[in-house]
């Protein structure tokens, strides 16, 4: 096993190695700045030598950054756009928080579609524009793109990635595409067919172009394969669609390289979880015996089941609006209710089961190595994982305005994950029981999202995103508990993880 770990040690270097030099490569010959507009951070990308050429302002969608669309920055840039990122209020690192109800045009997005004005303004003055502007955006951003050029006439193009928007006419915007992934929910296709539908007079047909573009009419749908929500702004597919209309509406020609970063961000990411397996080994031993409940399949799914059922209906009524960020103060309770109501259940099974007879209170547990252990997997879930997602994936590193945020998420976060590991560890431990308690989890959440549609539909987008964080950390906790013999230690540290990510994405929102 010793050579084996070393293998995967080699191994994983390797991949995180291949993973960065293709990733860091990827922006070659492109010149990068980054500037401020009214405190919004944006970022300009361009050839290093290049003619003068259309502007495109992009935008991302909710609970996303600037760094989400750089995929589309990198390809329009290299094919000789001047291309232009930025994080919208309450997202990211800009540090002013969004206001208004997400749900009314006359609340946040309105100050959105305001927002984008001002960076659209300063990337019409950029030296190197030829004074056209195109506009991009993702999900959310879709609709504020959309409603920009509808009051600029001036915006010769638009691109909408995953769309929604209750204001598309036949005739405006100009010339828009519209970019749906093929794994994505079929209402966001359907919307892409009712929009193009009103050119095409029927179905539309993907990849084909309707209208004309001399009077901005030119409407196309088209579904990028294999891949959802996030992945379709990372398909090769999109990326050439969007270049090809944007080419298409400005008469020009230009072809650069269209660089699939997903298979390399997979790569990456694959190696710095593997090395997480042999670096496991130097985490020291907290008690002499394995700790955990350990307890039977019949009585476990008792207390996993119970819960996942229970915390939407208590929370259905509930006032959770006590954060200043959207959707994560309403997750922060779940988690903490969820948590403390299979600490409930442990409590009121704990005696049935012979595994479990060993009470944490009386075990022999080193707390001087319990600390350095959840300290050290904790350092390393944040940030091997944190500073290359935030480099090319979303912003991850917190500002200061939201620092304090991640103790107040850790207080929902910790019970629920000191509870589930304790719960789903131990001597007889179930194989199978980790995966089978988050599965609840994400079931408690769906069944939540049904109960109020209209205020956590957005969490229909995340719950993707946590099932992965669930795999990748819960390997980490489970190596960490094969090592220290204490499920805790585990449970803290993806307690902290957990917190950080719900805590730096989530947007800032002042109601």
């Amino acid at each position: 096993m010793k050579l084996v770990r070393i293998l995967s040690a080699i191994a994983a270097l390797f991949a995180i190695a291949a993973g960065l030099w293709h990733l860091l490569g990827a922006t070659a010959g492109l010149s990068i700045g980054r500037s401020d507009v009214a405190g919004t951070p944006v970022t300009v990308f361009r050839l290093a030598s290049g003619a003068p050429a259309p502007v495109v302002v992009i935008a991302h969608g909710f609970a996303g950054s600037q760094q989400l669309m750089q995929p589309f920055a990198v390809a329009l840039a290299k094919s000789g756009y001047v291309a232009v990122t930025f994080d919208f209020l309450g997202h990211g690192r800009n540090p002013k928080a969004l206001r208004g109800s997400i749900t009314a045009a006359e609340g946040a997005t309105s100050a959105l579609v305001e927002e984008f004005g001002q960076v659209a303004a300063f990337a019409r003055g950029l030296a190197g524009g030829d004074g056209r502007i195109a506009v991009l955006g993702h999900s959310m951003a879709s609709d504020i793109v959309i409603r920009y050029a509808q009051a600029q006439p001036n915006v010769e193009a638009t691109v909408a990635v995953s769309m929604f928007s209750p204001v598309v006419t036949p005739t405006s915007p100009r010339n828009l595409a519209v970019i749906v992934g093929g794994f994505e929910p079929e209402p966001l296709k359907d919307e892409g067919r009712r929009v193009v539908g009103m050119i095409s007079g029927d179905a539309p047909e993907p990849h084909v172009t309707y209208g004309n573009f001399a009077d901005g009419t030119a409407r196309r749908l088209s579904f990028s394969s294999n891949v959802e929500h996030i992945g379709v702004l990372y398909s090769p597919e999109s990326l050439t669609e969007a270049r090809d209309w944007l080419n298409a509406a400005f008469g020009r020609s230009g072809m650069g390289d269209i660089i699939a970063r997903g298979p390399w961000l997979g790569l990456l990411f694959f190696g710095i979880a593997l090395l997480a397996w042999p670096l496991s080994k130097l985490l020291p031993q907290v008690s002499s015996i394995q700790l955990g409940a350990g307890l039977p399949w019949r009585n476990l799914l008792l207390v996993a089941i119970a819960p996942a059922v229970l915390t939407p209906i208590i929370l259905w009524k509930v006032p959770t609006a006590f954060l200043p960020i959207l959707l994560g103060d309403y997750i922060t309770v779940h988690f903490a209710l969820y948590g403390l109501l299979t600490l409930v259940g442990l409590r009121l099974v704990a005696g049935r089961s012979r595994t479990d007879r060993v009470a944490f209170a009386s075990s022999p547990v080193s707390y001087g190595n319990f600390a350095i252990g959840a300290s050290l997997m904790a350092v390393y879930s944040i940030l091997a994982f944190g500073l290359p997602i935030d480099l090319f994936v979303t912003a991850f590193w917190p500002i200061p305005e939201r620092a304090p945020l991640i103790l107040a998420v850790l207080a929902g976060t910790l019970p629920y994950f000191l509870a589930d590991d304790w719960l789903t560890r131990g001597p007889g431990a179930r194989r199978g029981s980790y995966a089978a308690t988050k599965l609840c989890f994400l079931l408690s959440l769906a069944i939540a999202v049904a109960l109020n549609f209209e205020k956590l539909f957005f969490l229909i987008l995340i719950i993707p995103i946590i099932l992965v964080f669930f795999i990748i950390y819960g390997l980490f906790s489970g190596w960490a508990n094969r090592q220290t013999r204490h499920p805790l230690v585990g449970g803290f540290a993806n307690a902290l993880a957990f917190a950080w990510a719900i805590a730096v994405t989530f947007p800032m929102l002042i109601r």
